[in-house]
């Protein structure tokens, strides 16, 4: 793959923009698929990989507006998931 043929992640490669999804609930689809990809490690190793995942790969403000979801009740969270959120503060 060339430079130019390279797919741009937006949060990830530069700003987010428009095109990312910030909607809580698109957030926490994502949030929860990243943390079942590491449900079959221990727990707290789950927890750490998903908080590595966070803190490399998605924008602050995806964060922020996760955290947010989190202090309102953070329903529908998969508790790795609300635990690695609580955990970036």
């Amino acid at each position: 793959m060339t430079g130019s043929d390279r797919v741009a992640h937006p949060g990830v490669d530069g700003p987010a923009g428009a095109d990312v999804p910030q909607t809580p609930a698109s957030l926490v689809r994502m949030a929860n698929q990243i943390a079942s990809n590491a449900a079959h490690k221990p727990y707290d190793v789950a927890v750490e990989r998903t908080v590595t995942h966070l803190r490399e790969f998605w924008h602050p403000s995806m964060r922020e507006t996760l955290l947010a979801y989190v202090d309102g009740g953070g329903e529908g969270l998969d508790p790795i998931a609300r635990d690695a959120i609580t955990a970036l503060r």
